[in-house]
């Protein structure tokens, strides 16, 4: 069974190998890692690792602690960490012609570690509605923005009016991008957290960017 770790661990020499020895010992194969975040004395990790049959993933919390790290999230994980993954989404949406918001809806996901993705508009008549979403979208709907139209990606207030009981009941963490076209974004929900970090929302904007800069030339 694979997971992925999102661990909080100290920015220095040897830190990653204490915990790769940690996890090893609870016999965790260490598939992938990414670094999400770095600050003032500390880094943020994605760590993808398999788990022997029958192991619970509990251990990984234990073994990392072990270590000095701090996990924020562990969450079953079905693909593998892909380093070029974010060009694979450019050029994806970049060649879909007419189904690029929905091409873009169903690869985001994968890149920014979220659950599910909509692209949501506001109307002329100040109503909000969903354009497409991507597989696992929740099946009520954004209720209203009042943060549309956006100038920036941004993290969205999960109590903010809008965001349906549901959303809320399932403890989903939100952000959000601009599109061109008028007052629509894409909005991304990671169902039980972990939060976007910084790091993630700034990537989000950069990619969304460069997708709106080659529509903008294909045109």
């Amino acid at each position: 069974m694979s997971y992925l770790l999102r661990v909080t661990i100290d920015d220095r020499p040897g830190s990653l190998g204490q915990l790769a020895v940690a996890l090893g010992g609870v016999a965790a194969d260490i598939i992938s890692l990414e670094v999400i975040e770095r600050g003032d004395g500390y880094a943020v990790d994605d760590i993808v690792v398999d788990l022997p049959f029958g192991s619970l993933p509990d251990t990984l919390i234990t073994a990392a602690s072990t270590a000095g790290a701090h996990v924020d999230s562990v969450r079953p994980y079905a693909g593998v960490l892909d380093t070029h993954r974010e060009l694979e989404l450019v050029d994806h949406v970049a060649t879909a012609g007419s189904d690029r918001l929905q091409k873009l809806v169903d690869d985001a996901p994968e890149v920014l570690r979220a659950s599910w993705a909509t692209v949501v508009a506001k109307t002329d008549a100040g109503a909000t509605v969903t354009v497409c979403g991507s597989s696992g979208a929740p099946e009520t709907p954004l209720a209203a923005a009042s943060w549309l139209p956006l100038s920036t990606a941004a993290t969205i207030d999960p109590h903010d009016p809008g965001v349906p009981q549901t959303w809320r009941d399932s403890d989903t963490r939100l952000v959000a991008a601009p599109l061109e076209g008028g007052p629509r974004a894409l909005l991304l929900g990671r169902v039980g957290g972990p939060d976007f970090r910084p790091a993630e929302v700034a990537r989000l904007g950069y990619l969304i960017g460069i997708i709106g800069s080659i529509g903008r030339s294909a045109t």
